[in-house]
């Protein structure tokens, strides 16, 4: 049974059927095969429940969020900002390019946005500067990564509908696990560049009254970050209020830079409505998957095959780790996100794990997915956007030394807990 969904799977992938379609046909299938019961008749319901869940509410919030911001050129100028206080470290605008999908990534929540919107800005200067162009282009797919693990996210929003988990204490737990991510692709970056000089490029040439001129242009996204994430933990907004706050943030500031038009608005609404129908047609596909996973006894299948391994706690979630990092090199990450983390987070909370704790690690797997060949997304939104049209070698060469830094980082939160469940600790 477990063979046949495994097989079924691949091969609709590799067929190029659309993810969502991917999951429903593999869906049908197994419910044929192996259902006494005609699973296909409960689909109705399940899309009206599964779509009308009050916290998948805050999903077209945040994307709206970003939309305004890379729309009204806020984006843009919190780059060149970040480009006076960054550009002297070695590697120059390659630091730029991690901090400001930091930032972004404390507005957006989702990650293919980041590297869009940061590597629409970015690419125009690895020629301007004679960067590396392999590592410059690293920099962008790796530092989209974090839009999922600094808060507010897409993916633990979903994480949290889906394991019945405090959405607050993941936004938390992310909080330092990403800033010390950001801290450690910006090591690897000056590292490479001090041992390679050629790569860095030409510095950036900046003064302190350029620094202290471009300070305002930081402020909106620590603004937007304070009204989204401080009305949550202030006790007044729910994280579907506050993505709603966020929504008005980004119209007033967009207002006051003087770039909120009509036609701003549409190209926002429309990129919104694109991407959130995207999105909720792969959690209804994923959740009808998962329906049949239990029914035909697949879920309970595989809980037994990985206790009979005679693991002991850490051995099982480096099995749980390799597992993803492998099916990351085949399948997106909303969808594997969502077919797996019902049948594998029981698993990881019966070893004894916090599952807030588990939802940091997960969010770091799927980062790693993402930069991973051949299905790595923000690999296909970096080489859609070069200038150049290289190959698309460059790409996936210019991001292994990141995915390096990232196992590192996974490897650092399994061995140190602390690291992710500290901050909820302290807030708790």
């Amino acid at each position: 049974m477990l063979a046949t969904a495994l097989t079924t799977l691949i091969l609709l992938i590799v067929l190029s059927l659309p993810v969502a379609a991917a999951m429903g046909v593999l869906g049908l299938i197994l419910g044929e095969l192996y259902s006494p019961m005609p699973l296909v008749r409960t689909l109705g319901d399940l899309a009206w429940s599964t779509s009308t869940n009050n916290l998948l509410v805050a999903i077209p919030m945040f994307v709206l969020l970003g939309e305004i911001l890379l729309r009204t050129g806020v984006s843009s100028r919190m780059y060149t900002a970040l480009s006076h206080w960054l550009g002297w470290l070695p590697g120059g605008l390659m630091h730029s390019n991690v901090g400001t999908s930091a930032l972004f990534a404390a507005t957006s929540g989702s990650s293919v946005a980041t590297a869009a919107t940061v590597g629409t800005v970015a690419l125009p200067e690895v020629q301007v500067h004679g960067y590396n162009e392999r590592l410059f282009l690293g920099s962008l797919a790796a530092g989209g990564t974090l839009g999922i693990l600094i808060p507010p996210s897409i993916n633990m929003i979903i994480f949290a509908v889906l394991t019945n988990t405090s959405l607050p204490s993941l936004y938390l737990a992310g909080i330092l696990p990403g800033l010390l991510l950001a801290g450690l692709f910006m090591a690897m970056i000056a590292g490479a560049c001090i041992l390679n000089a050629n790569w860095g490029g030409q510095r950036i040439s900046t003064n302190w009254r350029a620094r202290l001129q471009s300070l305002p242009h930081l402020l909106p996204p620590a603004a937007i970050f304070a009204v989204v994430v401080g009305s949550i933990y202030a006790g007044f907004a729910t994280p579907t209020e506050a993505a709603a706050l966020g929504v008005v943030a980004a119209l007033v500031l967009a207002a006051a830079f003087g770039a909120l038009k009509v036609s701003v608005l549409l190209a926002a609404f429309e990129g919104t409505m694109r991407t959130t129908a995207m999105i909720v047609l792969i959690i209804i596909a994923a959740y009808f998957l998962n329906l049949v996973f239990a029914a035909i006894g697949l879920a309970d299948a595989m809980e037994d095959f990985i206790s009979t391994l005679g693991l002991g706690p850490y051995e099982t979630i480096l099995v749980i780790a390799g597992f993803y990092i492998i099916l990351g090199c085949f399948m997106e990450t909303l969808s594997m996100m969502i077919a797996t983390v019902p049948i594998v987070t029981p698993i990881v909370i019966s070893l004894g794990f916090d599952p807030i704790w588990f939802g940091v690690v997960l969010m770091l797997l799927l980062e790693t997915a993402l930069v991973t060949p051949p299905i790595g997304l923000n690999l296909f939104v970096v080489q859609s956007i070069r200038p150049s049209r290289g190959p698309m070698n460059d790409v996936m060469v210019g991001t292994m030394p990141f995915v390096g830094v990232l196992l590192a980082m996974i490897g650092l939160v399994i061995a140190f807990p602390s690291i992710a469940l500290w901050l909820p600790a302290v807030m708790r």
